[in-house]
């Protein structure tokens, strides 16, 4: 039975988009996101669809033309030529090729947040140095400096426990670290780790978490200094739980077969990422409406390589999940378990009852 969502929530565009757009090679070319009301994003992630550049990662709490690289362990950089501001309804970028090249298609994926004062630290070891927070949408962005002790604890925000979370130092070539629900079949998912930059299958240590959930005020690092270092100014975490009717973080099982499995979202989404956690050498694949309006869904991105897009037939947008559509083993292999985000672009049904269409 499907859940009738937040009224808020009946409008996903409030909270995020994926807004396709072609370069000009000029400074300040504003990009307008769409929808009846404007969205100022405070997670915008960029990639070039043409070419092999860098997926370019930015956040208002570390301020604009701060990047980092999924694609990369590189530390954080500073680069006026590339997002140069957000707006009340978009974001501003300059020349530089990764972000604005003459004629080239690009995409990018914008998520809000926006409170930043009033977060809620019971029981945290860790004060963040600086946040932005949606409860109604799951979304937080935590930039804080770690002490380098296992059992520390950061608060989210998200007043529930998150289900995913992506953190990177900012100072230092490292891997990012990431933690998700769907991980071992959601069976302890907190004593492993993926790398966001990396192929790697699930990780099983304990000084990345300290094998310990999160719960609805704080997530708890282990001693790494991947997710704690005291110096390299500090880390930023991206964290995310599942909200009815608009975003979403599991796993699912391949079946090798281009009738492939279905995973309910209780929404049509506007946006998958999936990634193979019970074996290597696989990508995280990225999915979205616009670059994709029709199914099947065939352009994909990979958020840990800077390749222009591959085009295969991977899977189908439902009204209230997705379908693989793909023999490929990097995101349906027989008996190999995969998790996934995804965002909606319409609730399977609203908060006055009425179901969403097909696409």
């Amino acid at each position: 039975m499907a859940t009738y969502v937040d009224s808020n929530l009946n409008d996903p565009a409030k909270f995020f988009q994926c807004k396709t757009y072609t370069g000009n090679g000029s400074a300040d070319h504003a990009i307008t996101l769409g929808g009846d009301t404007d969205m100022q994003p405070d997670f915008v992630w960029i990639k070039n669809r043409d070419a092999a550049d860098s997926h370019c990662l930015f956040d208002s709490v570390r301020g604009a033309t701060k990047v980092l690289h999924s694609d990369a362990n590189n530390a954080e950089s500073t680069d006026t030529d590339t997002l140069d501001s957000f707006a009340t309804d978009g974001f501003q970028v300059d020349a530089d090729v990764k972000v604005n090249t003459n004629a080239e298609d690009y995409v990018a994926w914008c998520w809000k947040a926006g409170t930043t004062s009033g977060i809620t630290a019971t029981g945290a070891t860790i004060t963040p140095t600086a946040y932005s927070f949606n409860q109604t949408s799951g979304f937080s962005i935590i930039q804080y400096t770690g002490n380098v002790t296992s059992g520390a604890k950061v608060p989210h925000g998200l007043g529930v426990a998150p289900r995913m979370i992506i953190t990177k130092k900012l100072g230092a070539i490292n891997n990012w670290v990431t933690q998700h629900a769907g991980v071992n079949g959601g069976s302890s998912p907190e004593n492993y780790a993926m790398s966001f930059n990396q192929t790697y299958a699930q990780d099983r240590e304990t000084y990345y978490w300290n094998d310990t959930a999160p719960d609805a005020v704080n997530f708890t690092l282990g001693n790494s200094d991947q997710v704690n270092d005291s110096g390299n100014n500090g880390h930023i975490a991206f964290c995310f739980t599942d909200v009815a009717g608009y975003s979403k973080f599991g796993y699912y099982i391949g079946n090798g077969n281009a009738d492939g499995t279905f995973i309910y979202t209780g929404f049509r989404p506007a946006y998958i990422m999936t990634k193979a956690v019970s074996a290597a050498t696989y990508d995280w694949v990225i999915i979205d409406n616009k670059r994709d309006p029709f199914n099947v869904a065939d352009e994909s991105l990979y958020g840990n390589l800077n390749s222009a897009v591959a085009t295969s037939n991977h899977l189908d947008i439902l009204s209230n999940g997705f379908k693989m559509r793909s023999t490929a083993a990097g995101n349906n292999g027989s008996g190999t378990t995969f998790i996934y985000m995804a965002f909606a672009e319409a609730p399977f049904v609203n908060s006055n009852g009425v179901p969403c269409n097909a696409r």
